[in-house]
């Protein structure tokens, strides 16, 4: 059987997300949940340029195993105006020990522990409309206050 061709990735940008004060909210249905507001940031990169909106927050799911499931949306606003949304969903997982280190803010090598996302943007501009009917994987690693994505458009 011949296979198709993997898929190519394009690096659209280097999104830094920083992030209001957590907000625990207990147990859910499925685990532990939390609110992280997303308070502003800004991201660069070859495709995609411009400031993160202090609108949006990422509604964690934590389960017992260390596994955090990151369902995150909220707003970028391009260099030249155009406003994007984005809904970014992911798994942020590793060993005890450096979930803990994360968790008190410490500085961890993001080799460590898996951080991965997939990516949907949506705009009305029509300068972007490019990224309605574009996927994105995204690898990232947390600091004290803020989330790192290096965002890959999946060509």
């Amino acid at each position: 059987m011949m296979h198709n061709p993997p898929p190519v990735l394009e690096h659209a940008c280097d999104l830094t997300v920083e992030l209001g004060p957590i907000r625990e909210m207990g147990r859910g249905r499925d685990g532990m949940r939390r609110i992280v507001p997303v308070v502003g940031g800004q991201f660069e990169g070859p495709l995609l340029n411009g400031h993160v909106l202090g609108i949006g927050a990422d509604w964690q799911t934590g389960w017992a195993d260390g596994l955090s499931e990151l369902d995150t949306r909220y707003g970028l606003e391009t260099h030249d105006g155009a406003v994007i949304e984005i809904r970014n969903y992911g798994y942020r997982h590793g060993p005890p020990e450096v979930l803990a280190a994360l968790a008190r803010g410490e500085a961890v090598d993001p080799s460590s522990y898996y951080m991965r996302t997939q990516a949907r943007l949506e705009t009305g501009d029509d300068r972007y409309r490019w990224v309605n009917r574009t996927l994105f994987i995204g690898n990232g690693r947390r600091l004290a206050s803020a989330v790192v994505v290096s965002l890959f458009a999946l060509r």
